[in-house]
Parts: C-alpha cells; structure tokens; sequence
C-alpha cells in the first residue's frame, strides 16, 4: 500500500485536513517557519551573490525531526503549506531539510495548494499537483534578504549615533515616518475659529433645520463669518429682514444608487474589524487564521473562511453561485442584480488567481454556527459573512431633496434623505474612519414647491473650531501604507507590532503616538536614510519583488541594485556623523545661567532641553515646557481629592500624554492613569476581591494589575487567563510570548517555575 506525508503549518489545519484525505496519507504539522536567517552578521553574503545561510528554528526542531523520521517511511511528499510566498517558501524549507537529511531518495514531491479548507478544495488541490514555485521562493528569499540587510547594518549604526539597542526596518521606518509626520503636522496647527448660521423652520406642521448660505448676497464659505459679535449681527439682520417667514425659491429631487463595498481583503478586513468590532490587528489574523484552519463543528472540523492573506477582490464562480442563491431564497429575487458583481483590484500586482476572504459556505451563516464559535470568533465570522453576501447584492436607492428659501438678499438650505430602497444594507454597511457615518435612517423635508412660504422658529449661531488631522489608528495607518503601495497581506499586523514593540511609538486611546526616541530615529532616518524612507522608493521595492515572484526579474541582480548604494551611505554617516548632530537639535534660544544657546538633547530616558555647554554648565529642563504643554492650564477635577495629600486633583499634560496628577505637585507626586483600566475579567490570586486589569505605565509598557490598587498592589507584566497553575494550584497562569521560545503559559509566581509551551497558529507575518 502507498502511503503519503502530507505536510502543512498547523496542527489544527492538520486536523481538519485528516478528515478529507483516506488512511494512505499521514498529515503532519512544521509548526510554521523550520528554518531562518542566523541571526548574526554573515548570514547573507553580498560577495558570494547573496548566499544565505539557515539554520533550524530551535522551537521546531523536535517536529522537523518528526517530518524527517515519517519521510524515511512514506512513498510521498505532499507539501500543503500556505497559497502564498511565504507558504512556498516554508515548503521549499522542509523540501531542502529532508534532501538534507537524505529521507527523500527518489521519492516523489508534491505541491500543493488550495485557498479554502474544503473537501472539494483539499481533494482537487491532491489530484492536480506541481512543483515547487522557486520565483515565489526567491521572491521570499529577497525580501527576506533585504530586511536583514538593512536591520543588520542600520540597527548598529543607530546604536553608535543615538542609543544601544534601537532597530530599524526596511518597510517599518516609513510607516513610524507617517506617524512621526502626522504628529509634526498636529503640533504645527492654527486652530481657527469660525460660525455657521442654522434656523430652524417650519411648515406643513413639520418642522425642519437649514443652514445659511448666501448672506447679502455673499456665498458663505468657512471662514465668512470669524467672531461672535460678526454672528449675532448677522442673526439680528437676518430676523430683521426674514421678519418670521422665509420663501421658497428652488426645489431639487435627485435619486441615487449607493454600491456594495468589494468582499474582503486582507486590509479592509483589519480596517473594518478595527472600526465595528475594535479588533487590533494582530488579534484580527490570529482570530481569522483560526477560522480559516478549521472549527470543531458536529459535523468535525471544518474550515469557515477561504484564505485570509490575500489582496484580491475576486470570488470562485461556485463561490458566487452559492450567493447568489441564498440571496434569492433569503432576500427575494428583487435584492438579486441581473449580472454577477465585479469589482476592480486596487494593487496593480495583486495575485488575481487567489480569492477575496470569504465564507467557504455562506449556507454556514453566522446563527447556524455561533455555537460552535468564541464570541470573539463569531464576530469576525458575522463580518466576513454579511460583507461577502452584500457584496452581491443590488445597490442601495436613496432619494435625495434640497430646498433653498430666502428672503431678500439671504438664502438657507435644506437638505435630507430618503432610503427608497435599502438593497444591499440590508445586510451590511460599511464603515468610516475620521468622519461621521452618513445618514442612512430617514431625514424627511416637508414637500414643499416654489413660492411657497415656511416658518421662522429659531435663528441660531454655532461656533466652531478647526480641528487638526487626527493620529492614525490601525486602521488608517494601514490603509494609508495600502495607498502608499508598501507592505503586503502579510506584513502589515507585523509593522504595526514592530513600532509598538520597538516602543518607537504608543497607542493614545486606540491612535499612535510617536515617542521620543521614536522621533529621533525618524528624524536620523529621513535626513541621512532619505531614499529609504521615502514612500514611493518603499513602493517600487514592493512591485520587484512581485516581479520577481512572477519570474519577470531576477532576484540577485534586485538585491544588488539595492545594496551598493546602501551600504556606500552606511559607510559614509558611519565615518562623516557625530552622535551630537543627531540627538541634539539647537534651540533659538541662551542658556539662563551661562549664555550659551540651548539644545533640545536626548537623556537615558526622554528628551530634555539642556545647555551646549555642558559639563561647564549644567542647565536642563524639560521638553514639555518648550511645547508650551506645561504652560497649558490644568483642568480641575470637580468632586475627587489626592488620596495622598488631600489636594485638589487636575488632568495634566505630560510626555506620554494627559494624566491625572495632585496640585500640590512637586511636594506630593501622586498621579493616576487618564483612561479606564481595561478588565480583564480575571479574579486577583491575592486579595480575592477585584479584578486584573489591563494598564500602561507612564512610559506606555503595558502591564497588569489589581482593580483594587492601591489597597491591593498585586501586578504581573503578563497577561492572566483565569487557570488554575497545575504545579502550585495559584488560580491564574500567565501568557508570556518571546520571540526565542514562542508563546508559553507561565506561573506568574517565582518560587513555582512551572511553564508550558503552547503551540500557536503560524501568522506568516514577515
């Protein structure tokens, strides 16, 4: 009897894979990436055509052992890895592992690849093998290549000229010089001040809001109208001349037809479980990585979603089929369009062979197997259903109406809407960011016609400010490097855990913020590293590396193209840059004490404004009072004391953000953190009576610790999971993740040493 080793990722995907095959194959898992890079200099070798040099992952080790043992018994390699570069380059792994280990002989090797978990799919992708894709392969080992390049030579460079310890990454400094220049373009801003004019009207019994447009004759714009004496005299004239009555002068009735947004990709699938369900991003492919691999349902293990790495919008045309039925049965037959729906690839070089995230059977919806799912997993599969079935649906019809009343020389307008026909929202709609959603509930006009007349009820000035641009959140930072053409469905959880990680930035109420250092090595970046942080040189990397992976360009000639002129600058700032040119930034201003000009300096910890004539003199204070936030007024806390001293409590401004702090500051220290701790639902060990809660010190590592502090102070650095500790029976383990040994739950006391590995899904994040 022929028996096959069938190798993929995960042991869940095994699991769910086991039941579609027949006792002549054995499904195995790597447990992700077998080999790497090692992780010193040396490991790729631009003399020698970029040699690269692998060893063995050593949390692997022990199941690659397992894959070599079974192959020495099995007939045939099937190499099930993911449908992407990664995947192929895992299976191109594994394959050189065992030619190594000489467990493959002449036995023969299979690829294959399949973008759903399904019987059909997994069955199909058996029976029509191929070979190895070296082109995806190399187009891995480039990118692969190029990170390490640069982390291993500008990681020590800015240990020499700014701080020991600081990284940097190829696709990760443009993204931190986004955040860094959309925080310069906040600090820079003017906000203005400026009026609009509202009446509130009425007629037919109904009443109504419009705002004023035309005044004196004078189309309004934003900044028409500055002050507030400039708006109460125009709403005195406007009462005046009104006298209780406006007249109606145009009437415009239009209809329009709103669209179904594109199924989900990976982007707009992080974007949107950001905006709906407040996912971060990580947790987002962690949780659809789970749903893609296969879910204990009664029917055993299935696979909910096709795969979730991918930038293409297109659908299987059974996959549509079945959408299209459910939506006729479910719907009816008028929410069903004519033509199936197309939709337009945003990425010049997405891979059209591959499919949009999708249900891999809408008849599984999200009822049927809520059961069956986390509430967490319920929801990201809620999302992807009603996205992927709307996607099909007919267009949303929406009347819309104007009306413009006047008297003499001062026009108002009102506008509203009406849903005729919901369509496709009736299942979904899509989200927004930095903007309110529209109006989809209806706003009724009264139905008015030219010439007749409305009542005057109110005339109101509103006063407004401008507002500067906002931080990026997950979302809109990703959805910006999606713009921008840089990253990949692979790589953007990792660039956003990077910066975090890096502590190059932190999350202010879900938006980031650079920190100092993270502003320094930006600032090191984009002045000697130009080319390397610029947006479109990012972009056009990308695309020849997708060149690549369609073997219209070679590999080595696109790294070496890259490397000279990199290493040549490198060399060049090694030798030519002072570390005081990069963390110094010279002030327009004299020391008090001396004379000499200050200098905005970089400390063991934070930025401080210090004097160039150090050590001779020694006058330092803080940043914050050159940002003017130490001059700005601290707001008072109605109702609440200092526990410590007794004094007023206000909301203050610091270098990580607004804190709560005592008045009598700096003889009683005491602070609190601003935001609401988040719970997580875990009972203290120790005092039996709170809750672990989710904080962030004030240099913004996050930490947990008893609901109860200050009367119970029990914390631990990671986070708790509501676990007995099988060795020491202490009611809660820890989850504690290093890149070296993966992810572990852990006894968070000391005298107890328990911990156990815990295998997670591979996230292919590169």
């Amino acid at each position: 009897m022929t028996h096959h080793l069938v190798i993929v990722e995960s042991p869940a995907k095994a699991k769910t894979i086991k039941k579609y095959l027949g006792a002549d194959f054995t499904i195995m898992a790597s447990y992700g990436h077998v080999r790497d890079l090692l992780p010193k200099e040396g490991a790729v070798d631009p003399s020698h055509g970029f040699a690269m040099r692998y060893e063995l992952i050593e949390k692997n080790e022990k199941h690659v052992a397992a894959i070599v043992s079974a192959m020495k018994k099995a007939d045939a390699l099937y190499l099930a890895t993911d449908p992407d570069r990664e995947g192929e380059a895992i299976s191109w792994h594994i394959y050189a592992i065992l030619k190594e280990k000489k467990a493959l002989g002449k036995k023969p090797v299979h690829r294959v690849v399949f973008h759903e978990i399904t019987k059909t799919a997994i069955q199909a992708a058996v029976a029509h093998p191929r070979a190895i894709s070296m082109d995806l392969v190399n187009a891995q080992q480039a990118r692969r290549a190029l990170d390490y390049l640069v982390g291993f030579n500008l990681s020590p460079l800015l240990w020499k000229k700014i701080r020991y310890g600081l990284s940097a990454g190829r696709v990760q400094s443009p993204a931190l010089r986004m955040i860094v220049e959309r925080e310069e373009e906040i600090e820079k801003f003017v906000t203005q001040e400026y009026w609009d004019i509202e009446a509130l009207l009425d007629a037919k019994n109904q009443s109504f809001s419009s705002k004023l447009t035309i005044y004196d004759g004078n189309k309004l714009e934003q900044f028409s109208i500055t002050n507030e004496k400039e708006a109460m005299a125009a709403k005195t004239k406007l009462l005046k001349d009104a006298k209780g009555t406006l007249a109606v002068v145009k009437v415009e009735k239009k209809q329009r037809k709103r669209h179904p947004a594109a199924p989900f990709i990976t982007s707009t699938m992080q974007q949107e479980a950001a905006r709906k369900l407040g996912f971060a991003v990580q947790r987002t492919m962690r949780l659809a990585q789970q749903l893609y691999e296969g879910i204990e349902l009664d029917s055993g293990s299935v696979g909910l979603i096709s795969y979730m790495r991918t930038d293409s919008v297109n659908l299987a045309q059974e996959a549509l089929d079945e959408i299209r039925s459910l939506i006729k049965e479910r719907y009816g037959k008028d929410n069903l369009p004519d033509e199936v729906r197309t939709y337009k690839t945003k990425s010049k070089n997405a891979q059209e062979a591959h499919e949009a995230i999708r249900p891999t059977s809408v008849q599984r919806d999200p009822e049927s197997v809520k059961a069956f799912l986390s509430p967490e997993q319920f929801k990201l599969y809620d999302l992807i259903w009603k996205r992927t079935v709307a996607s099909q649906m007919i267009s949303a019809t929406i009347d819309t109406r104007s009306i413009d009343m006047a008297a003499g020389n001062h026009q108002f307008r009102a506008t509203g809407s009406v849903v005729i026909d919901p369509g496709y929202m009736r299942v979904y709609q899509e989200g927004q960011d930095d903007k309110p959603e529209e109006v989809d509930s209806e706003h009724m006009l009264p139905d008015l016609a030219e010439g007749d007349s409305v009542i005057v009820k109110e005339i109101t000035p509103n006063q407004h400010f401008t507002e500067p641009p906002p931080r990026y959140s997950e979302a809109t930072l990703i959805k910006a490097l999606e713009d921008h053409g840089i990253g990949r469905p692979s790589t953007y959880a990792a660039i956003v855990s990077t910066l975090q990680t890096r502590e190059y930035v932190v999350l202010d109420n879900k938006r980031f913020k650079p920190t100092d250092i993270g502003r320094i090595v930006n600032r090191f970046l984009t002045q000697y590293f130009t080319r390397y942080v610029d947006y479109g040189f990012t972009a056009q990397l990308e695309d020849e590396l997708d060149d690549v992976s369609r073997g219209e360009k070679e590999w080595v000639p696109l790294l070496e193209a890259f490397w000279d002129p990199f290493k040549h600058q490198v060399d060049n700032i090694l030798e030519t840059v002072k570390r005081k040119d990069v963390t110094q930034e010279l002030l327009d201003e004299k020391c008090p004490e001396c004379g000499k000009p200050l200098s905005i300096r970089l400390g063991k910890r934070d930025r401080f404004i210090g004097c160039t004539g150090y050590p001779d003199c020694s006058y330092t204070r803080a940043v914050v009072e050159e940002a003017g936030a130490a001059s700005q007024e601290a707001e008072l806390i109605e109702g609440r004391q200092c526990p410590d001293c007794g004094g007023a409590l206000k909301i203050k401004h610091g270098r990580y953000g607004k804190f709560i702090g005592c008045a009598n500051y700096p003889k009683c220290k005491h602070i609190e953190s601003l935001n609401k701790p988040a719970d997580t639902g875990v009972e203290c060990p120790e005092c039996k009576q709170g809750n672990i809660v989710k904080r962030q010190s004030r240099r913004g590592r996050v930490f947990f610790s008893c609901s109860r502090y200050p009367d119970c102070q029990y914390a631990i650095w990671n986070e708790p999971i509501a676990q007995s500790c099988p060795k020491c029976a202490w009611p809660i383990l820890t989850v504690k993740k290093t890149k070296r040994r993966g992810t572990e739950l852990v006894c968070p006391r000391k005298t107890c040493g328990y911990i156990k590995q815990v295998e997670e899904p591979n996230d292919n994040s590169t």
